[in-house]
């Protein structure tokens, strides 16, 4: 009897033994954005806490408690800083839930992103899709910026990139994965999505601040090349096959703006190589519909339209990274994909020179269409 006895207990033992190094949920706490500044030779760390009992829905919060707050510390390295935050938290932290990370432009300037970014993907509990962006704000207000409707934090813009993004394909998301290939491959440059705050929200309450995507930083392996914002940098969109949407606005020959929306672009580079120089044939096809009609014009003025202004747009974008020596559209990556023989013989540290001319464009518009069944005004002005 007493053998039975000491069987059952140790079978016990074993069982609750599986158990002892687990940690409970209610007594962790979850990181869901990281903010990195440096200043002084110093990072300046901020860390975004999220509260899972206002955010388990998309919807409003369920209770007054906040959805998150931010924490702050500083260290020689980004480990030391995260080490320093942890004196001053209550519970454990777990990591795993790590949705974004916004670099600030001095972090950018002393070539301190690749830090981070080994850092984040050393850590066994992250992943390689954790979003970043960078930002001149400060880096605090960024954080505390609540979604718009006061949704949870974890569908916000920042935190959900994909969800806006297919219907206004303006910057194209970036995660470690792709920021970690860029930099590695030629031309060894990442686009990193530009963000800032602005207030163009407003409730009964109060006014709303939101983050915007305004451009891109570019980020190479041992330093940073500056931003390209807002104008300057809507080319990119037409020269992306990932493009799910966006417009296209110019003016007809009477003086009217008109609109178009661009539901999918396909985009063909192919480099060639002659008398010792390379230059790139750019084939950007786009698929449209146009809505609102105001004046007369024909089919054929529309997609003059389209076709010019698109073509403005790539060539405008093109020519303003030039000036930073930005390969904006990864050309040098194109000559290496299709011809890597050639690159060898023209690539300066993964880039092949570039100038005005390197470039031969050419838009088409491979379908139009009219949410209408006509292309005329629906109210004739009289």
């Amino acid at each position: 009897m007493r053998k039975v006895r000491l069987l059952l207990l140790l079978s016990v033992m074993v069982i609750l033994s599986g158990c002892w190094d687990e940690n409970e949920p209610e007594r962790m706490l979850y990181i869901n954005a990281i903010g990195i500044d440096f200043k002084d030779g110093k990072y300046e760390i901020y860390a975004q806490m999220i509260h899972f009992t206002n955010i388990a829905k998309s919807n409003q919060p369920i209770s007054d408690i906040p959805q998150a707050e931010v924490g702050f510390a500083t260290g020689e390295t980004v480990d030391e800083a995260i080490f320093e935050l942890y004196r001053s938290i209550d519970e454990m932290v777990y990591w795993g839930h790590l949705n974004y990370i916004i670099v600030s432009e001095e972090t950018l300037k002393n070539s301190a992103l690749s830090p981070v970014i080994d850092l984040f993907i050393r850590n066994r509990e992250t992943r390689y899709q954790i979003w970043v962006y960078s930002t001149k704000d400060p880096i605090q207000d960024v954080l505390l910026v609540r979604p718009v409707l006061n949704k949870g934090v974890t569908f916000s813009k920042l935190g959900d990139p994909k969800n806006a993004y297919e219907q206004e394909s303006f910057i194209q998301p970036m995660d470690m994965r792709r920021i970690i290939i860029d930099m590695n491959e030629p031309s060894h440059e990442a686009m990193i999505p530009y963000i800032k705050v602005v207030e163009n929200w407003k409730s009964v309450a109060e006014s709303i601040e939101a983050p915007e995507l305004a451009g891109v930083g570019v980020a190479t392996p041992n330093g940073f090349k500056g931003f390209i914002e807002g104008e300057d940098v809507r080319g990119m969109q037409w020269m992306s096959k990932d493009t799910k949407g966006g417009q296209i606005t110019f003016k007809s020959s009477h003086g009217e703006f008109i609109t178009v929306n661009v539901e999918n672009v396909k985009v063909d580079v192919q480099p060639a190589v002659q008398s010792g120089k390379v230059s790139f044939d750019i084939e950007v096809e786009l698929m449209t519909t146009v809505s609102v009609i105001k004046g007369k014009v024909s089919v054929d003025e529309i997609q003059r339209g389209i076709i010019e202004q698109a073509e403005k747009e790539i060539k405008n974008t093109y020519e303003v990274a030039l000036n930073s020596d930005i390969d904006i559209y990864r050309l040098s990556e194109h000559l290496y994909r299709k011809n890597v023989k050639a690159w060898k013989q023209h690539h300066i540290d993964g880039k092949v020179a570039l100038n005005e001319d390197s470039i031969r464009l050419k838009v088409k518009v491979a379908k139009l269409e009219s949410l209408r069944k006509s292309y005329t005004e629906t109210i004739d002005s009289k």
